[in-house]
């Protein structure tokens, strides 16, 4: 069975987390994927991004660079207590969408991401009305049901204050290992 190897999990230095990326070829996007806090914990650990039962589509809308923060609506996948936080903040490293074998039949696809060390987890409810994505859509509830979706950097930066990562503009995208995702 081959599994994939992840890069640590690894934490930037605030002062550095948001700085102007002049002259970058891509535009950085923020992303908000909906997972339960207890596949968040095996993914931050991991240093990687499983989305939506693993598919391999919404993985392959981020780029490289982007921000992925993940909302948990509930501490487990199926039944768990009620959460409605944001539970961890990463940005893309790997360049591949690449499945990974689980064992039973279930090969999901992963992403690479660096997570955000100093990244707390922060309750939806004291966000609330500062988020333009909740403020424009009063029913939210549906454009989270899809599992991942984008959001303002706007909103990110807000997400990432309350999680504790600060600053002012965000850094040049990181460069992948010139050998791709490794696999062994």
């Amino acid at each position: 069975m081959r599994r994939h190897v992840h890069e640590p999990v690894v934490s930037t230095p605030p002062e550095a987390l948001f700085r102007a990326s002049h002259g970058a070829a891509h535009m950085t996007r923020a992303w908000v994927g909906v997972v339960s806090r207890a596949h968040v914990l095996r993914g931050v650990e991991g240093g990687f991004a499983q989305l939506c039962h693993g598919k391999r589509l919404q993985l392959e809308k981020m780029s490289v660079g982007d921000w992925l923060v993940y909302y948990s609506p509930r501490t487990e996948m199926r039944g768990g207590e009620p959460l409605r936080a944001f539970t961890a903040l990463g940005r893309v490293h790997g360049a591949r969408t690449v499945p990974f074998d689980m064992g039973g039949g279930f090969v999901p696809y992963r992403r690479d991401v660096r997570f955000e060390r100093t990244a707390r987890e922060v309750p939806l409810a004291t966000l609330g009305q500062s988020l333009d994505f909740i403020r424009s859509n009063p029913h939210w509830g549906m454009l989270a049901r899809r599992g991942h979706f984008e959001v303002s950097l706007e909103d990110l930066r807000t997400i990432a204050a309350a999680m504790g990562v600060s600053a002012e503009a965000f850094a040049p995208a990181p460069t992948p290992h010139a050998r791709g995702c490794p696999m062994r």
